[in-house]
């Protein structure tokens, strides 16, 4: 048996899977990531030790299971953040999370070009390399070594500092063609390599749960522990996804769009990233705007009791909002363009326009977004046939429509939406030696419960609806740049 965790921004989940990757349990807690000022967004890597044993042992409970049957775990969870830890791994201050943009000042000096080139990224303080620099600005000296939130995981249940290399790829000092850390991009951050993880696949064993891992845990000592990943490629993982095909659509705290290419395609416009993705293709995407946590901002807002309800009420309104238009720029702009200092915007208010017209435009601004991506993909000669929604929104059918509509793609609905703890589960598998592979534990996942068509009568309303959002994006432009300095009258 296997257990499968998922480290989220908004909860932990586990997973409990058979030997042909069965889910026999699962569990999730709850808590929330701190916004002590504008820019900024944190966690304490606390919360994350904490809920793993709870959330471990409610997953065990519902399958039935006892924990000393359990032969490996994975652990895999949200990227570029960075967690700063002393020389025994332990944190020595919060986790940056991706959200987090305080280190804007530390890619000011740094060639947009070369990390593209080399990496595949766009330059941008969500990274974290700018992470890193802002951190050792503030000379905490028993800081040793940096960590994204899986890899601090893994090092504080093993007692090695590893990392695979599709969340070394995020990190803007990885080279996708050397597949290692980079020393020209190393030393423009001020970073050396010491201070970083070792670098494995993600499916080989990182080490053994060690006592202090099985405290943790409450699993036995000496289980093999997985490398794991970073969310992105474990949600594509555990929905089977590992050959070219889908655009493969993540609804989760933020909104990720991709797709699996054979070669490190490199998009010169940078919208899109390419990243190393476990088993050796790349996953080339755009790695997201605040969704889910807007749609959650959006429902304590308006006092709607759960999801379903806003489902419901967005329902109610027509394709197209009648007119009312959401820009999901909350944290920031990451499509149509990359910039930080945007924000976002309902625009096209009237007093006809009610709750359910808020809660459709919110679903379907994100779609736009969305449409953004899948665009420039297409351009970039990527296979794009169909799309297959992930993560907690995939729950949402209407949601799932809106984007084959605006797309005239189908949209698939997977059996599993939240998938990352199963694409861990398959890690662990292999890691395991359960498994030979990623691919034959792909082929044991994978499935969908529903494939939405394009309804043709809504698109002319949705190309309509999405040529405005563009030009609303273009319009506001200008606000997102700080106002020059007001010019001292003369004297």
């Amino acid at each position: 048996m296997i257990v499968g965790v998922d480290v989220g921004t908004q909860s932990l989940k586990a997973v409990v899977a058979d030997p042909a990757l069965k889910l026999r349990g699962r569990a999730s807690q709850s808590y929330k990531p701190d916004f002590p000022r504008a820019g900024w967004a944190e966690q304490n890597p606390g919360l994350w030790e904490r809920a793993l044993g709870p959330t471990i042992a409610a997953a065990l409970a519902q399958a039935h299971v006892d924990p000393q049957q359990i032969d490996a775990i994975g652990i895999c969870g949200q990227l570029d953040g960075c967690v700063p830890v002393d020389d025994q791994g332990q944190a020595t201050g919060n986790c940056l999370i991706w959200i987090d943009r305080r280190a804007e000042a530390e890619t000011a000096s740094i060639p947009a070009e070369t990390v593209r080139a080399t990496g595949g990224l766009v330059l941008d303080s969500s990274h974290m390399a700018a992470k890193i620099s802002w951190l050792k600005k503030q000379r905490d000296p028993s800081t040793r070594r940096f960590h994204q939130p899986v890899s601090y995981l893994v090092e504080r249940l093993t007692g090695r500092a590893v990392m695979d290399h599709a969340l070394a790829s995020t990190s803007m000092v990885y080279s996708l063609k050397d597949r290692r850390y980079d020393p020209t991009l190393l030393g423009l951050f001020g970073i050396e390599a010491r201070e970083l993880p070792l670098l494995a696949d993600a499916a080989e064993a990182a080490g053994r749960l060690t006592a202090r891992g099985a405290a943790l845990t409450g699993l036995p000592v000496g289980i093999p522990v997985a490398v794991g990943t970073g969310d992105d490629f474990s949600t594509t993982l555990g929905a089977g996804v590992v050959d070219p095909g889908p655009v493969v659509v993540v609804l989760g705290t933020g909104e990720v769009v991709g797709a699996i290419h054979p070669t490190p395609a490199i998009d010169q416009e940078s919208l899109v990233e390419t990243h190393a993705f476990p088993g050796g293709a790349y996953l080339i995407e755009n790695p997201g705007w605040l969704c889910g946590g807007s749609l959650v901002w959006l429902k304590e807002l308006l006092g709607i009791a759960d999801f379903a309800t806003l489902d419901a009420l967005a329902a109610e309104a027509p394709p197209g909002a009648d007119g009312l238009l959401f820009l999901p720029a909350l944290t920031g702009a990451m499509a149509p363009e990359w910039i930080p200092a945007a924000r976002g915007c309902f625009y096209g208010l009237t007093p006809s326009h009610g709750r359910a017209h808020w809660a459709r435009a919110l679903l379907e601004g994100c779609a736009f977004a969305m449409r953004d991506v899948t665009d420039r993909i297409v351009q970039m000669g990527l296979a794009t046939h169909s799309i297959l929604l992930l993560g907690g929104g995939a729950k949402s059918r209407i949601w799932g429509q809106i984007r084959a509509d605006l797309t005239g793609l189908s949209v698939a609905l997977p059996n599993e939406a939240d998938s990352s703890p199963i694409g861990a589960a398959m890690l662990a598998a292999v890691a395991a030696g359960g498994i030979a592979d990623l691919r034959q534990a792909a082929s044991l996942v994978r499935g969908t419960r529903e494939t939405l068509q394009p309804v043709a009568d809504n698109k002319a309303v949705y190309d309509d609806a999405y040529a405005r959002y563009r030009r609303l994006f273009a319009a506001l432009k200008p606000l997102y740049e700080p106002a020059a300095p007001a010019t001292p009258p003369a004297r």
